[in-house]
């Protein structure tokens, strides 16, 4: 007669044979709770850890894709470029998270492109692999500290040089060893691994007064930093070139200590989704994380 007793269970074949299929099948389970949340689910977790409150109109919504697909792995990228959405389908990962428009305009609106075949081949790409691609990038950037300036400053290596603005947040303004605006480019074409890096005024414009102002921001937003004392040069990522690029050739051309140096709008944000990468990989330690590099646009002419 076999007895209760930690001693007479633990030596029973049957009772050891029991515990272990039901700690297997309690591991499964688990495996399987722990791995079956959908995009939804998966979407409105990054939403409440970023602490912010979605605006108003918010770009940051499901584009394409069923939201009750449940995820095999997530994907982090500046733009679900084809090329990016063949390696997400090749690694296995379905739920695209993407800083930028998936369909070429920034509210992804498909008028223009109804029976455009670009626009019909990437869709049906995307339905045929049973894809979901969610844009982050108002929750991204509200944030504190900014997830997309938190990637530009750890690539950058800048941490040490940060000030704060106006309202207290990091990760815009920098005080550097002196350099010049022509140094300072090659800096940051080597540790932003791009291909094309332009400046406006004068490069050997001695400088350590440096603001950041990622991807589009807008004339009025850059002029206004430019207009401050603590800034000489300003790193976009871009602009109409009627815009701040003539108002800091004029500011240059009267004897004004102020350069503009355009990384590209990829080259200026596209380290923020890698970083976006490491941190979701804490908040799912249990899914495959990835960022997968849209990469820059752009090729240098050569002779």
């Amino acid at each position: 007669m076999l007895r209760f007793g930690s001693r007479a269970v633990a030596s029973s074949p049957f009772f050891a044979g029991l515990l272990i299929a039901l700690s297997s099948h309690s591991l499964v389970a688990q495996n399987r709770t722990l791995n079956s949340l959908t995009a939804t689910e998966t979407i409105d977790r990054i939403v409440k850890a970023t602490g912010a409150a979605l605006p108003p109109n918010t770009v940051d919504t499901i584009k394409e894709g069923d939201p009750n697909t449940v995820v095999t792995g997530i994907v982090t990228t500046f733009s679900p470029t084809m090329e990016v959405l063949r390696k997400a389908v090749a690694a296995g990962d379905n739920l695209i998270v993407s800083h930028e428009p998936t369909f070429y305009n920034h509210l992804d609106e498909r008028t223009l492109f109804v029976d455009d075949p670009v626009y019909k081949e990437k869709l049906a790409y995307i339905q045929e692999h049973h894809l979901v691609i969610w844009r982050f990038h108002d929750t991204w950037h509200l944030r504190r500290p900014d997830g997309i300036a938190e990637g530009f400053v750890a690539r950058a290596g800048w941490k040490q040089f940060e000030n704060a603005g106006p309202d207290g947040e990091k990760g815009f303004l920098f005080t550097l060893p002196p350099t010049t605006v022509g140094a300072l480019a090659k800096e940051l074409k080597r540790k932003f691994h791009a291909r094309v890096i332009r400046i406006v005024g004068d490069p050997n414009l001695k400088v350590t007064k440096v603001a950041y102002a990622p991807g589009a921001a807008g004339e009025a937003t850059q002029v206004k930093v430019l207009e401050r004392d603590d800034v000489e040069v300003l790193l976009v990522g871009e602009i109409p070139e009627w815009e701040t690029i003539l108002y800091v050739r004029d500011a240059a051309q009267q004897g004004r200590k102020k350069a503009l140096i355009l990384l590209g709008h990829v080259t200026s944000e596209e380290a923020g989704m890698e970083n976006c990468a490491t941190w979701l990989r804490g908040l799912f330690p249990e899914m495959k994380v990835e960022f997968i590099a849209a990469g820059e646009p752009y090729v240098e002419a050569r002779d």
